[in-house]
């Protein structure tokens, strides 16, 4: 087999294993349910009296910090507590290829959830006249931040076996990544260090960089960042993972 019938083997596994069990249609439900609940409610949806969604894409940030950690916390710990990842890393499949295609599985069951909120943009479309180019780039930066936050997760899970505590380690990077950026978080940090500093820490925000997306702005350093940081926690969860087979 080559490398991407492996990885499509895998894909393919994953996703089987989400949705043989009841767990992956409940997070859907909740999922949606919330989505609905911030945009329309919390998000005074109908009293902003303007045809967009930004009180939808607002909340993803912070919907994504505790539901992407639910989705990926069993990626590797699952396999760590079962003693399935000797098994797995004993096939001829190379860690990479497992890691990509448990990644990508959960990337794209991530990706129809979000896809499953298509009937918002339709009732935006019905009640007025959006820019549908700014609705779709959000949906594109929401993709990457799932992906981002999903990599974080797996890198998490691959160190434990406990799912909490990858859960709790996952949300606590994530939720630091929202915080670097916020005003309150950088005029603190202002007192203490200087500007190039504060500069430096709000670039790792990941609000800094999913906003232009919200705005209809797609900038390629907004798109490095996320494929960046998607790239980074995945190579040090190879690393990890590794260091079990040598092990």
């Amino acid at each position: 087999m080559n490398a991407w019938s492996n990885i499509k083997a895998i894909v393919k596994r994953e996703l089987g294993g989400y949705f043989t069990s009841p767990i992956a249609y409940v997070f859907l439900i909740i999922f949606l349910l919330l989505t609905g609940f911030f945009t329309f409610t919390v998000g005074s949806f109908f009293e902003r009296g303007e045809a967009s969604l930004v009180s939808f894409f607002t909340w993803h940030p912070w919907l994504y910090l505790f539901l992407v950690p639910a989705v990926g916390m069993r990626l590797w710990s699952e396999e760590r507590r079962l003693g399935t990842i000797e098994l797995l890393l004993t096939m001829p499949v190379t860690t990479w290829q497992a890691l990509v295609g448990k990644f990508l599985a959960s990337w794209l069951f991530l990706a129809l959830a979000l896809a499953l909120t298509f009937p918002v943009a339709i009732t935006v479309n019905y009640l007025g006249n959006p820019d549908n180019g700014v609705i779709f780039t959000g949906y594109v930066g929401s993709v990457l931040l799932a992906g981002a936050y999903l990599a974080i997760t797996s890198m998490t899970s691959a160190m434990t076996r406990n799912q909490v505590i990858s859960f709790i380690v996952a949300v606590l990077i994530c939720l630091f990544l929202i915080l670097a950026g916020y005003e309150p978080v950088t005029g603190l940090l202002s007192r203490f260090a200087s500007a190039r500093v504060v500069d430096l820490v709000a670039a790792f925000s990941v609000m800094t960089h999913f906003e232009g997306f919200q705005r209809g702005v797609v900038d390629l350093r907004d798109i490095v960042f996320f494929a960046s940081l998607m790239g980074f926690a995945l190579f040090t969860t190879g690393v990890i993972i590794r260091s079990h087979r040598a092990g």
